[in-house]
């Protein structure tokens, strides 16, 4: 929807937005570097039990996290934190990091892109979401797929040692 008062003012309702699977998780489109200017673009994150990206690098955008929901494990380099409810955590870009949900119920988040741009590679990489369906589990097939394109927005999959995936 697009108020009639005032250019470029967007609003997404909740449950609204393009949705994507992507290694299990879904991942909702709320705003895009389209629909900002180009300043950011933010995604809203449900994380199973046990899911999460491999460690990865943004070499074109920082990246923050703002718990709504459940408990995240969130690593930066070889440090690990664990963030709950209402913890914010910003990670600039240029260093490697991951986050994985450890516990027994969904965690929700919200992903801030900034600038904005990276947003489309999560409808990009993933499979059209389905309201009310879980995530189905992610092949070999896909994973090579999800690395190609994740070189083309200029990110980085890293191996679990560090060193850069193949």
């Amino acid at each position: 929807m697009t108020f009639t008062n005032g250019p470029g003012v967007s609003y997404v309702r909740a449950g609204e937005g393009p949705a994507s699977w992507l290694v299990g998780d879904t991942y909702t489109v709320k705003a895009t570097s389209e629909s900002t200017g180009g300043a950011f673009g933010l995604i809203e994150a449900s994380i199973p039990p046990g899911s999460g990206p491999p460690p990865h690098v943004h070499t074109r955008e920082d990246e923050s996290f703002y718990l709504l929901d459940g408990v995240l494990e969130i690593a930066v380099g070889e440090e690990l934190t664990v963030a709950r409810a209402g913890d914010f955590v910003y990670l600039p870009r240029g260093i490697t990091h991951w986050f994985k949900n450890p516990s027994v119920t969904a965690a929700r988040t919200l992903i801030l892109v900034t600038p904005g741009g990276f947003e489309q590679f999560f409808l990009d990489a993933g499979t059209p979401a389905r309201p009310g369906v879980q995530a189905p589990p992610t092949g070999p097939a896909e994973f090579e797929r999800i690395a190609e394109l994740t070189g083309r927005y200029g990110n980085r999959i890293q191996a679990p040692t560090g060193a850069p995936a193949s």
